[in-house]
C-alpha cells in the first residue's frame, strides 16, 4: 500500500469498523460497575457513598489510562496497547470477584478503569492517522463506541446479574474482553508509513504556526477548556436522576431522561463528525459548546416532566460531539507522531472535569438546597471553554482547505 492510498481508503474504513467493535467491548468496564452497584451495596452492607467508591476509582483509572496508554500507542502501536489493556481489564474483573471488602473491590476497579482507557482516546488517536478528508466522522464514530457500550451492555448483563449475581457478571466480562479485544487487535497491526505521517504533519504545522502557540501551551489550553466544558456537561449527566427524584418525578423518569441524553449524544457525535470535516475541529467544538450553554439555560425556567424530557434530549444533541472534537483539534494543530499522548492528556482532563463537576454540583445542592445554582455554575464554566475556542478561531488565519497529495 503506497502513501497515496493510506488515507480514507478501503482499509481505513475496515479498520474503523474493527476499532468501533473493540471500543464497544473495551468501554464496558465503566458501565458494568454502575449496573452492579445496587448488588454491591446490598452484599457489603455499604452506604450509597461507600458503594460509589468503586465507580469513582474506575473513572480515575479511566482518566489516567487515556494518557498513559496513549503514550504506549505512540511508541509501540495500538495492537500491543490493546493486548496489554485487555489483560489488565480481565485481571481487574477477576480480582474484583475475589474482593472481600469495598476497599479491595475499589482497587480492582482502578485497574479495570486503567485498562478501559484504551477504548477512548487512544483508539480515537489511532484511527485519526488513517483519515484526512473524513477524519471528523471517523473519530466521532469511534468515540460513539463509549455511548454504544453504555446502551448495549447493561441490558445484556441484567439477566446474568438477576440469576447468578454480580461476580458472574464480572467473570463473563473478563472472558468476553479477552475473546474479543485481543483477536481483533491483531487485525490492527498495520501502522501508518512515515511518508503518510508527513502529509498530516505538514497541515498541522501550518495551522500551529498560524495560531501562534507551542504544542505544549496549546495542549494545556485545550486541557483547561476540557475541564470547563465537562464541569458543565456533568451537571445533567450525573445529576439528572437525582434532579428528577427531587422534583417528585421518580428515578425511573430520570433514568429515561438520561437514556434520551445518551441517545442524543450518539447522534450528536455523528453529526459533529460530519460537520468537522467541513468546518474543522475548533469551529465544531465552539458550536457544540454554545449549544450546550443554551441547553443548560433551558433547564432553569422549565422543570415540568415533559419539558425535562425534551431539554434532556436537546442537551444530548448539543454536547455529544464536544469531547471528540478535542481529539480533532489536537490532530489539526499538533505533531502527528505525538497524537496518542496529546489526545490522551486532553481527554484525561475532560474526564477529570466530569468527575470534578459531578462533585461540585452535589456540593452546591447541599449548600443551597437546589440545583439552580449548579446549572448556573455549569454555564459559567462552559464560558471558559467558549472563550478559549473563540481565541483559537480568531488567532487562526482563515484559509481554504487544500488536499495535499501524499
Amino acid at each position: 500500500m503506497n502513501a497515496g492510498t493510506i488515507h480514507d481508503g478501503g482499509y481505513s474504513w475496515v479498520r474503523l469498523l474493527i476499532t468501533l467493535a473493540i471500543a464497544t467491548v473495551a468501554n464496558v468496564g465503566m458501565w458494568a460497575v454502575v449496573v452492579v452497584l445496587p448488588a454491591i451495596e446490598t452484599e457489603f452492607g455499604a452506604g450509597r457513598a461507600e458503594a460509589s467508591l468503586p465507580y469513582t476509582l474506575t473513572m480515575v483509572g479511566f482518566a489516567v489510562g487515556n494518557m498513559v496508554i496513549g503514550r504506549i500507542v505512540d511508541r509501540f502501536g495500538v495492537t500491543l496497547a490493546l493486548i496489554c489493556a485487555a489483560l489488565a481489564i480481565a485481571l481487574g474483573y477477576f480480582l474484583a470477584t475475589l474482593s472481600p471488602t469495598i476497599a479491595a473491590l475499589s482497587l480492582s476497579q482502578l485497574l479495570v478503569g486503567l485498562g478501559t482507557g484504551v477504548g477512548f482516546g487512544p483508539l480515537m488517536a489511532d484511527i485519526s492517522h488513517w483519515f484526512l478528508k473524513r477524519r471528523g466522522i471517523a473519530v466521532a464514530l469511534v468515540a460513539s463506541g463509549n455511548y454504544l457500550s453504555g446502551a448495549i451492555w447493561p441490558t445484556l448483563l441484567a439477566g446474568i446479574l438477576a440469576e447468578d449475581g454480580w461476580r458472574q457478571v464480572y467473570l463473563t466480562l473478563a472472558v468476553v474482553t479477552l475473546a474479543v479485544v485481543i483477536p481483533l487487535s491483531v487485525l490492527l497491526r498495520r501502522r501508518v508509513p512515515d511518508e503518510a505521517h508527513g502529509v498530516a504533519q505538514a497541515a498541522s504545522d501550518l495551522r500551529a504556526r498560524s495560531v501562534g502557540f507551542s504544542p505544549r501551551t496549546l495542549q494545556y489550553l485545550l486541557g483547561l477548556a476540557g475541564v470547563g466544558c465537562c464541569i458543565a456537561m456533568s451537571m445533567p449527566q450525573v445529576h439528572i436522576v437525582a434532579y428528577s427524584v427531587g422534583l417528585g418525578y421518580g428515578a425511573a423518569a430520570g433514568a429515561e431522561m438520561l437514556s434520551l441524553m445518551l441517545m442524543g449524544g450518539v447522534v450528536s457525535r455523528i453529526i459533529s463528525g460530519l460537520l468537522a470535516d467541513r468546518l474543522g475541529g475548533v469551529a465544531t467544538l465552539l458550536i457544540g459548546s454554545v449549544l450546550q450553554t443554551i441547553a443548560l439555560f433551558l433547564y432553569l425556567p422549565w422543570d415540568s416532566m415533559a419539558s425535562l424530557y425534551l431539554v434532556s434530549l436537546m442537551f444530548g444533541l448539543a454536547q455529544g460531539g464536544i469531547v471528540p472534537s478535542y481529539a480533532l483539534v489536537v490532530r489539526e494543530y499538533m505533531p502527528a507522531r505525538e497524537a496518542g499522548a496529546r489526545v490522551g492528556f486532553v481527554l484525561m482532563m475532560t474526564i477529570l472535569g466530569m468527575a470534578l463537576g459531578g462533585w461540585m454540583s452535589g456540593w452546591i445542592y447541599d449548600v443551597t438546597g437546589s440545583y439552580q445554582m449548579a446549572f448556573i455554575n455549569g454555564i459559567l464554566w462552559n464560558g471558559l471553554n467558549i472563550a478559549i475556542m473563540v481565541m483559537l478561531l480568531l488567532r487562526s488565519r482563515p484559509r481554504q482547505p487544500r488536499v495535499v497529495a501524499a
